[in-house]
């Protein structure tokens, strides 16, 4: 299973995982699904890895699901399928809620459930030729698992118009709805993904995994006296943790916390 996809971890911390299967275009079948939930699930524990690229070998990013295994689900019942799925939902899941910070490096064509890889990544880079598009309903299918979380990043206006035609659309549209964060020319690509890695390096691991946890819970509420009394117990559990008390510390002391490796 692990020939599917490659990790490796560099001195630094950083964990690049890459789809690895070039020739159709890093398609993804219920090995790499599990296989991917697997290695995310894995690295939540492992001191070692401190942010996860997370990438494509080859020309894509990746084309979403391989067709050839969806054509097989046609022989499933209808349970089967919605157990299949529900693998397919836990690993936009783990990705969309792993404690440490993941970086989209989207070297290529992102497709179908390729944008929903994009969609569950803290911070996209795209390669200026990357493609993107919800491609589902053009095939008679639907982006029905990965519209939470692609919703969350892009709206529902957008949502409409890019789910429902199914039309591809560039990377300066995928920045312009929120699905990216920056676009990277061919020749910057590789040092603007390690300047951002770089950036991720410097905030304390524990405080990156609690404001990922901060931000989902923020959202998710209605009630504004509710977020109040949270957030300030956030902050103040914060306050006296040994990670702020180290930031503080270190600021007044003009020297670097001691996360950040020397």
């Amino acid at each position: 299973m692990s020939e599917l996809y490659t990790k490796e971890v560099d001195e630094s911390g950083v964990a690049t995982v890459t789809l690895n299967r070039p020739a159709i275009h890093n398609a993804f079948n219920d090995e790499l699904i599990i296989g991917l939930t697997k290695c995310f699930t894995q690295m939540e524990n492992e001191d070692d890895v401190k942010v996860v690229v997370l990438t494509g070998e080859g020309a894509s990013f990746c084309a979403g699901a391989d067709l050839n295994w969806m054509k097989k689900m046609v022989d499933y019942s209808e349970e089967e399928n919605i157990a299949d799925s529900m693998n397919l939902a836990n690993l936009f899941h783990e990705i969309d809620t792993f404690p440490k910070p993941v970086i989209g490096k989207i070297n290529g064509a992102a497709l179908g459930g390729g944008s929903g890889l994009v969609a569950v990544c803290d911070h996209v880079v795209a390669h200026e030729d990357a493609l993107f598009g919800f491609t589902e309903t053009r095939l008679g299918l639907v982006p029905a698992v990965i519209s939470p979380f692609v919703l969350s990043k892009i709206g529902a206006s957008h949502g409409r118009s890019l789910f429902i035609s199914g039309k591809r659309f560039d990377a300066k549209k995928a920045m312009d709805i929120g699905l990216v964060h920056q676009i990277s020319l061919e020749r910057h690509f590789e040092k603007d993904v390690a300047a951002v890695c770089e950036d991720f390096l410097k905030a304390a691991p524990e405080s990156q995994e609690v404001c990922k946890k901060l931000i989902s819970d923020v959202v998710a509420m209605d009630d504004l006296n509710e977020a109040k009394i949270y957030t300030c117990g956030v902050i103040a559990k914060r306050r006296v943790s040994s990670e702020g008390q180290e930031g503080m510390a270190a600021l007044l002391e003009k020297r670097k916390p001691n996360w950040i490796k020397k």
